[in-house]
């Protein structure tokens, strides 16, 4: 890709673009690629090198703990136009934790190196910033998925997961499988076929190959707020 269009993909999804100066720009341009994954495709884990910051241009990307078991406990989902910071943990010396990411579907992202983003979070306030509220944001978002897996049953999580599902994509049918919502949730696959058989049971959800569709609303709320 061309420097001049990696510019103008930067500068629309990297927050404090217009704050660098031209040098900062040029070197953060410099520093950073166009990446495409596809589906399924795992962009770092602790066998990894520090692969920097990303931003999404599209697709959606899944952060997740990883126990010595292999089980999978999904910290929060992102998409197109929002960036990922925990995959720069060797940039913030404040993210302690190691963390696995990858491409739930087929995902192209600017990731920005990890040594331009140290030498940019120590020229540029904004930059700095910008990193670290982006990491109180994504803690936050471990804390609420921890919340969840400790005090939340299951029933309502997966009330939770299908209503916000149903918000972010306006839509009343959800392509996912009964694995991939175990994945998202903290659970088993098992238990979530079983639980999604009792919404239908209720009359909140209807089944078929790869997609639940919402029938009543009202329930799901209800059963959402506890």
């Amino acid at each position: 890709m061309e420097h001049r269009q990696l510019q103008t993909l930067l500068s629309g999804l990297f927050p404090p673009w217009p704050h660098l100066s031209d040098r900062e720009q040029q070197e953060l341009a410099a520093h950073s690629r166009l990446i495409r994954y596809s589906a399924g495709s795992n962009l770092h884990s602790r066998d990894l090198d520090c692969i920097g910051m990303l931003l999404i241009i599209s697709g959606e990307l899944r952060i997740y703990l990883l126990s010595e078991e292999g089980r999978e406990i999904t910290l929060y989902r992102l998409h197109q136009g929002e960036a990922c910071v925990l995959s720069a943990a060797c940039v913030l010396s404040s993210i302690t934790f190691e963390v696995h990411i990858d491409a739930e579907q087929a995902t192209e992202i600017i990731a920005i190196g990890p040594d331009a983003c140290e030498r940019l979070m120590q020229s540029n306030i904004y930059a700095e910033c910008f990193a670290y509220k982006l990491a109180t944001e994504r803690f936050s978002q471990v804390m609420w998925a921890m919340q969840q897996l400790l005090f939340i049953s299951l029933d309502r999580r997966l009330a939770l997961f299908l209503q916000q599902e149903l918000a972010r994509r306006n839509d009343k049918s959800l392509n996912y499988t009964h694995e991939q919502i175990a994945r998202y949730i903290g659970s088993a696959r098992e238990t979530i076929s079983r639980m999604l058989k009792y919404f239908v049971e209720e009359g909140i959800v209807e089944l078929s190959r790869g997609e639940i569709r919402v029938i009543d609303e009202e329930k799901l709320r209800q059963l959402a707020e506890g």
